[in-house]
Order: C-alpha cells, then sequence, then structure tokens
C-alpha cells in the first residue's frame, strides 16, 4: 500500500481486530457521535399512518418515508442517542430512505404513534 495514511489505518483496525475488537471497530466504522447531531437530526416525533412514517425533527420539519424506506434500529454504544431522544440519519442516494436510532427496543414502540 503506497499511501501511508491508509497504511496505517489499515494496521490500526487489523491490531484492534486481533485484539477481540474486531466486530467493533467494523460496527462503528463511519458513524459520528449520535450524541451531538443538531436540530435538523433529533426526532420530535414519529406519526405513522398507513404505509407512510411521517418523522418531525427538533426544528419543526417533517420528512415522510414509505415504511420499506425507515429503518428502526438501535444504539446502546456511547456515542448512541440520548435516551429518549432518537436521531435520524440519512440513508440512500435519493433522500427517500432514513434510519432512525433509538438507544433501546423499548423506546421504539413508545415514541411511534399511530394516527391519520
Amino acid at each position: 500500500m503506497p499511501d501511508a495514511g491508509q497504511r496505517a489505518d489499515l494496521i490500526a483496525f487489523l491490531k484492534e481486530a486481533s485484539d477481540g475488537h474486531g466486530e467493533r471497530a467494523v460496527r462503528t466504522a463511519g458513524f459520528q457521535d449520535l450524541k451531538k447531531l443538531g436540530a435538523d437530526r433529533q426526532v420530535q416525533a414519529i406519526r405513522y399512518c398507513h404505509d407512510t412514517y411521517h418523522v418531525t425533527t427538533v426544528d419543526g420539519q417533517t420528512a415522510d418515508f414509505w415504511e420499506a424506506n425507515l429503518r428502526l434500529k438501535t444504539d446502546s454504544s456511547d456515542t448512541g442517542p440520548v435516551a429518549g431522544k432518537p436521531v435520524i440519519m440519512p440513508a440512500g442516494m435519493m433522500g427517500d430512505r432514513a434510519s432512525v436510532f433509538f438507544v433501546s427496543p423499548d423506546e421504539i414502540s413508545t415514541f411511534i404513534k399511530h394516527q391519520c
């Protein structure tokens, strides 16, 4: 590998993997600290009607997602969201997909309101 930075990154990753932390390195690669996201990513409410989720963020914006295009995920790590304050991250190149991260599975069903 001619690029010294890439070579150092690969060596660090392999060293962490050999120490038994490789799964964590892969899982967190490319993710930012979800606690530090702005109001445009902090979810205030999620409403479900027919086949659509309506996600409202703290800044007052609402985005609609077809149910197959919204992923509900959990992240209880140190860089996961604050309890009771899920966050949304874009996914997909067309802007029609997203993932909402909760701190635990218990939050998901209590946070989503079925309302048309």
